[in-house]
């Protein structure tokens, strides 16, 4: 059982996507951060911070380390984030020299946001190339039936006949924009130390940072631990783009509802009335691209970080991005799907 559906035992198949999910579970979320501690431990011996050594041990062990997760449970609700229990664990899993080395001039704001961009980067790279698949099909679709007929609407009533084309460039045209944008998403670093200021490392700071973005493949910025803008604006592009989706899945309803333009293959069952074929992936798409509006005002409030560094603001995030991002990863799925089961749109010119 779960509190969420985008995990629960069945809802997930209505409104999951596990591909995605896997990016937000607690082995992946670790995995990232261990990557972190290896790339930083070498970083620093690059620049003679720390032992060469001592980075070799460190990265050794990062590569195979399991936690012990009921333990990360328990040290996480005393201490509100996941990595000082997490750096007890991996120092006594290392000698004690090395050990003393891990996690150097770091804080635990540096390894969870360091890990959260490095998933979001994989993630976004799957979620451009489902955009290019909707885009790609609603092609095909406009060549097998864009010179077919339907009648527009405007403030739901009957306008003027229109073209199928004149509808799915209406669709596709943002879907490309928004892929766009996601390719040319930026993915930072996250490397400020205590307060933002990489105190420890006085005028090595700079490159000590980005040699450590270089070897985890992010951008290298200084630290924006206060500064939440790049998530606000990536919750707004997700909005967007299950938004967009939803407006596809909303027109689809409409057109099944009205019947005569548009033939769907298959639907969903009712257990009352077998005749029926309900445009469950349609409907779907409407409520996930409402789920998605309401979060964003949350991420939003998340902007107000007080000073260096806010716990409340910061754990409002954890709540609200990651079923963002699985909600815009099932509508593409759906769009997909609902793309693909269009047998017949519009009608033929006289």
């Amino acid at each position: 059982m779960s509190v969420s559906p985008f995990d629960h035992p069945f809802l997930s198949g209505l409104l999951g996507d596990e591909e995605i999910a896997a990016y937000f579970s607690a082995n992946v979320d670790v995995r990232s951060m261990l990557a972190f501690e290896a790339a930083l431990a070498k970083a620093e011996a690059q620049h003679g911070v720390i032992p060469q050594a001592a980075a070799e041990r460190i990265a050794e062990v990062c590569a195979s380390f399991e936690p012990d997760l009921q333990s990360l449970k328990t040290a996480t609700a005393a201490d509100g984030v996941v990595v000082p229990g997490l750096v007890r664990q991996l120092r006594e899993a290392i000698d004690e020299e090395a050990g003393s080395y891990v996690h150097f001039g770091a804080t635990s704001q540096d390894v969870i946001d360091t890990s959260l961009m490095l998933r979001l980067k994989a993630a976004t790279f799957i979620l451009s190339g489902r955009l290019f698949a909707v885009s790609s099909a609603l092609t095909k679709l406009d060549e097998r039936f864009g010179s077919n007929r339907l009648m527009g609407h405007t403030r739901m009533q009957a306008a003027i006949p229109i073209a199928v084309s004149d509808r799915l460039r209406a669709w596709r045209h943002p879907l490309d924009q928004y892929r766009d944008r996601l390719t040319q998403e930026s993915f930072p670093l996250q490397f400020g130390g205590a307060a933002g200021t990489l105190e420890k490392f006085g005028r090595q700071a700079a490159e000590i940072r980005s040699s450590l973005a270089q070897a985890l493949g992010l951008t290298d910025e200084p630290q924006w631990q206060s500064q939440r803008a790049g998530i606000a604006e990536l919750a707004g592009l997700l909005s967007m783009i299950s938004g967009s989706l939803g407006k596809i899945g909303q027109d689809i309803a409409l057109l099944a509802q009205a019947g005569g333009e548009i033939e769907l293959a298959g639907g969903g069952g009712s257990s009352a009335m077998p005749h029926k074929q309900n445009p469950v992936s349609a409907e779907t798409l409407v409520t996930l691209a409402r789920f998605n509006a309401v979060q964003l005002s949350g991420v939003h409030h998340s902007l107000v970080h007080e000073q260096e560094r806010s716990g409340a603001a910061w754990t409002l995030e954890w709540l609200l991005l990651p079923p963002m991002v699985v909600a815009t990863a099932a509508s593409l799925r759906h769009t997909l799907q609902l793309v693909g089961s269009i047998e017949r749109l519009g009608t033929i010119p006289a």
